[in-house]
């Protein structure tokens, strides 16, 4: 791996891991709602320059998650999209397919439209059945009871 895609992968991972600490935290400033706005859509830029279609869909999940988090639910939805559509063209199945329907049902509730969040919701559900891995299926599960609260 050249030094320029090491580059590439620090940053993306750092920008990723940052992006779930300012997520986690229960209050956070103005400053750090654009910072993770900021790190969101760095991370995703640097796994496109190295990735794969893997890192892209969860790229763009994460920018989704984050402009849901905010309240800015078109964003939302056209990552969570993004992200949708990635996992059915590069045949992205399991956990990575569950969680892009939590993103649409998620964005979908941000903006208010609770029938086709309904609609997603139950994608998600579906999908998450066929999660794979114990452990990754209870995650799931978890994560999405916070969409079922918006719904």
């Amino acid at each position: 791996m050249s030094d320029i895609a090491k580059t590439h992968r620090e940053f993306a991972t750092q920008s990723f891991n940052a992006v779930w600490d300012l997520l986690d935290k229960q209050t956070r400033t103005a400053d750090e709602d654009v910072q993770m706005i900021h790190l969101a859509h760095a991370s995703r830029y640097h796994w496109s320059e190295i990735g794969t279609p893997l890192e892209f869909a969860r790229g763009d999940w994460q920018i989704s998650r984050v402009y849901a988090t905010l309240g800015f639910g078109v964003m939302a939805f056209k990552y969570a999209k993004r992200c949708l559509d990635l996992c059915e063209k590069d045949s992205l199945g399991d956990f990575d397919l569950a969680f892009a329907y939590e993103a649409l049902a998620r964005a979908s509730a941000v903006s208010g439209d609770l029938a086709k969040g309904q609609g997603y919701l139950s994608l998600a559900k579906d999908a998450g059945l066929a999660i794979k891995e114990e452990d990754d299926r209870d995650y799931f599960f978890r994560e999405l009871t916070s969409v079922e609260e918006l719904l």
